[in-house]
């Protein structure tokens, strides 16, 4: 309905084609938008929620026939507005039900409140489909895995402590108390969330309030005991109160390791996202994964997020809403406010920036720091930081100072897990889960499924053990076809 690429379909010949369908017969139509080709995201996670329900509601006039809209309802009030306000007879979801299969059961019995909602991260699902893996989802390890992880009541009472209440500590207790062990969770933060309270502040990425708020929930619902504001210790863990502890404390920033790292100019994404220190007109950020893409779109945006506001994202993505152009973008450019600071991100590696992010949705952030200006540099590596700014030498080996004002660092990160020997030396039974037993690039998908497959068996798990999911039949076939292919 809306084709989203310069040679695309007029108005004219959409309502021409939905007028010959239901001529042919057709009792309802359900509205698709974009081609795989578009240079546009229709279904991520900064596309705002029913954020194409306009483009249905302007077919309404034109045919009798019910019509379906589509893309980025994942909440029965988004579902139950646009019913409501004419743009469509019905909707259409898939993704939120991977999120949670109980979505309908929960908004039929008034516990809205308690459906996991789908962020549009693609993470798990589509992601996965392109890799040939079975797709899952990432805020529910247990989607496409229905037959292989369970939580079964248990006959075997745990008394476990979780200390720290990020993405990895919430998924393990939630789905530990479900099975009825007795879990205490611990985080020095006066709120729950780790990591996810700065990603939640990146624009176009609300929807993690949403995790949070299905979290917290839970936590009441299945008699979680959590203490927060205070930082629990050796002696506490290891009192006799509990049969085991799991170390679910995260990471901490990985630190930059040249001349005038200590620098005034010299910040750390916690210090940016967390602590809000105040940011010059020129910046250089060192690390081009997830979080310093996050970093560098938090930096430089300007005005109310595209993923709240239909009008913001379509001039962000050049779309004419009037559907007078060809395929609803031809000549019609981005237009956004321009940013507030000059951003340099940078990488030691010469490949494309942002290439582990994923396959759905790394395209769409280069493209929004490219309306943005940043510029992107590879193949470098840093010399030091001074009062000139940072120095580095290109791929072919010659020297530059680039004028900043700051060096925010995104370089990686270490696991947070000084508990954990201590706690062995006392004979205390540890596990580890999310960035506290693997940092590398952030994962809330690893450390909310590592969290779920531990619960599932934590009264005969033992420390070390593989925590991945296992591969499905369909899986295993998709995996064995591909070695004909290649």
């Amino acid at each position: 309905m809306l084709d989203l690429v310069e040679k695309g379909s007029t108005w004219y010949e959409i309502v021409l084609l939905a007028k010959q369908i239901e001529a042919a017969g057709a009792t309802i139509i359900n509205t698709g938008i974009g081609w795989h080709e578009a240079r546009i995201p229709t279904i991520a996670t900064s596309v705002p929620r029913g954020g194409f329900s306009w483009v249905t509601q302007k077919m309404k006039g034109e045919i009798s026939i019910p019509l379906i809209t589509t893309n980025r309802i994942n909440m029965p009030d988004v579902a139950e507005q646009i019913i409501a306000e004419g743009r469509a007879d019905m909707v259409s979801m898939a993704r939120p039900f991977l999120a949670d299969p109980e979505f309908v059961l929960k908004t039929e019995e008034g516990r809205v409140d308690e459906i996991n909602t789908c962020i549009g991260c693609n993470q798990a699902c589509l992601d996965h489909t392109f890799k040939g893996i079975t797709a899952s989802c990432l805020v529910n390890p247990r989607s496409g895995y229905e037959t292989l992880l369970n939580y079964t009541p248990t006959d075997d009472v745990q008394r476990v402590a979780v200390v720290g209440a990020g993405p990895a500590g919430l998924s393990f207790s939630t789905a530990a108390a479900m099975r009825g062990h007795e879990v205490t969770l611990f985080d020095q933060a006066e709120a729950i969330g780790g990591q996810f309270n700065m990603a939640k502040t990146i624009p176009g990425k609300e929807e993690f309030y949403e995790t949070l708020r299905y979290f917290e929930k839970q936590l009441k619902l299945k008699g979680v005991n959590v203490k927060l504001g205070q930082r629990v210790g050796v002696a506490d863990l290891a009192s006799g109160a509990f049969d085991k502890v799991v170390i679910s404390t995260g990471v901490l920033p990985r630190a930059l390791k040249i001349p005038g790292a200590d620098h005034p100019k010299v910040l750390s994404y916690i210090d940016v996202l967390k602590k809000k220190a105040p940011v010059g007109k020129k910046v250089a950020i060192i690390g081009a994964g997830g979080i310093g893409f996050d970093v560098a779109e938090f930096i430089t945006h300007v005005g109310e997020s595209t993923s709240s506001s239909v009008d913001a994202f379509a001039r962000e993505w050049g779309i004419d809403t009037t559907n007078s152009v060809r395929g609803g973008v031809a000549g019609i450019k981005s237009s956004i406010p321009p940013p507030p600071r000059e951003v340099y991100l940078m990488q030691r590696k010469s490949t494309k920036h942002g290439k582990d992010l994923g396959k759905t949705t790394g395209w769409i952030h280069r493209l929004s720091l490219k309306h943005r200006d940043v510029k992107m540099i590879g193949g470098v590596s840093y010399d030091k930081v001074d009062g000139a700014g940072l120095h580095y030498t290109d791929k072919k080996g010659k020297k530059h100072v680039l004028d900043v004002d700051n060096v925010i660092v995104c370089a990686g990160q270490v696991p947070l897990r000084e508990l954990e020997k201590p706690l062995q030396e006392k004979g205390v039974t540890v596990f580890r889960i999310g960035g506290a037993d693997e940092a590398g690039e952030l994962d809330a998908k690893r450390a909310i499924d590592q969290g779920a497959r531990l619960a599932a068996k934590i009264e005969t798990a033992k420390p070390g053990d593989p925590l991945e999911a296992e591969p499905t039949l369909s899986a295993k076939v998709f995996e064995f076809l591909g070695k004909f292919q290649k």
